[in-house]
C-alpha cells in the first residue's frame, strides 16, 4: 500500500514549529511514502515565503498545496518561478489562465507516481474563479495516458456542500479528495463507494487557544465593534496537530484506508 499523511493548513510560527516537534515521531510511526501540508497561511497567518516554506520541508514536509490566501506575500512569485520549488508547490488550478504556478503536479517518490490536484471552492470565496469541477475533469483527461499509482485532490473550500458535492463527484476517479480553508477538522473521513477517500476539511496546525488560528482577542474586537482588527496567530501554547492518514492500493489507486490523526504539543 501507497501510505501518505496530509496535514490542514499550516498556521504561522507556533504551526510550523508543531510540525517541526511533532512530525519526525509520526514518520517514524506511520512511514508515509509521501508527506503533505497545505501551507496558505505559512507566514504569520497569511501567505508563504522562502524561509518558512524551507522550515517545514527540513522538518519533513515533501509537498505543498495552497488556497485562497496564496497571494498575499510577493515572494510567492519567485517561488513558483524557482527551480528549487515549482515541482513541489501549487496553486488552486482553477484560477484564472495565466496565474503564476501551476495547480496541478505529476511526480515520481521511489517506485510510485503521483498526481496532486489543488482546487478552490467559489461558495462564499470568489464566483469569478474557474468551476473547480469542470477543472478537474480538465486535469483528469490531460493525464489519463500516465500511468498513476495515486490521484490526490485538495478542494480548498468554505462551503461544505461544495466540498462533499466534489467529494461524490470525483468518486471512483480520484483516489481522495481532502478539504481544507476552515481549520476545523471534520469527523466525517470515510471511503466513498467507488473507492474514494473523502473528508470534509482536515483541519489546521496551529493555536488551540484561539479563533481559528488567530488570536481570540483581535477576532472578538473585530466582531464587536466591526472595526477593521489585523489578525495575527500567537506565538505561544497549546497547538492543535490536525492531520489525514491514507492508505492508497497503486494498482487501483482506490483508498484502502482513511483516518484522522490528531495531536496536540505544547510551543
Amino acid at each position: 500500500m501507497i501510505k501518505i499523511l496530509f496535514f490542514g493548513d499550516v498556521i504561522g510560527q507556533i504551526g510550523r514549529q508543531a510540525l517541526k516537534k511533532i512530525l519526525p515521531g509520526l514518520k517514524k510511526k506511520l512511514k508515509p511514502e509521501l508527506t503533505i501540508a497545505n501551507v496558505e497561511n505559512l507566514a504569520h497567518g497569511l501567505g508563504i515565503t522562502k524561509k518558512t516554506i524551507q522550515e517545514i520541508r527540513e522538518a519533513g514536509i515533501d509537498f505543498f498545496t495552497t488556497g485562497n490566501h496564496v497571494w498575499r506575500k510577493k515572494e510567492i512569485i519567485e517561488i513558483f518561478k524557482d527551480d528549487k520549488w515549482k515541482n513541489s508547490i501549487i496553486r488552486p488550478a482553477n484560477w484564472p489562465e495565466g496565474a503564476p504556478g501551476k495547480g496541478a503536479k505529476f511526480f515520481q517518490v521511489g517506485n510510485f507516481s503521483f498526481l496532486v490536484v489543488n482546487l478552490l471552492g467559489r461558495v462564499f470565496i470568489d464566483k469569478s474563479l474557474d468551476c473547480p469541477f469542470k477543472k478537474l475533469d480538465e486535469i483528469l483527461t490531460q493525464y489519463k495516458k500516465r500511468k498513476i499509482n495515486a490521484i490526490l485532490v485538495d478542494i480548498h473550500g468554505e462551503a461544505t456542500s461544495e466540498k462533499i458535492a466534489l467529494g461524490w463527484y470525483a468518486d471512483g476517479r480520484v483516489s481522495a479528495v481532502l478539504g481544507t480553508h476552515t481549520h476545523i477538522g471534520t469527523a466525517d473521513a470515510k471511503i466513498l463507494p467507488k473507492g474514494t477517500g473523502y473528508i470534509t476539511d482536515v483541519g489546521m496546525v496551529g493555536a488551540k487557544d484561539s479563533v481559528i488560528g488567530m488570536k481570540k482577542e483581535e477576532v472578538l474586537a473585530g466582531f464587536l465593534t466591526q472595526l477593521p482588527q489585523v489578525f495575527e496567530p500567537p506565538e505561544k501554547g497549546e497547538v492543535i496537530v490536525n492531520s489525514v492518514y491514507l492508505e492508497i492500493n497503486p494498482e487501483t489507486k482506490k483508498t484502502i484506508k482513511i483516518k484522522r490523526v490528531d495531536l496536540e504539543t505544547e510551543i
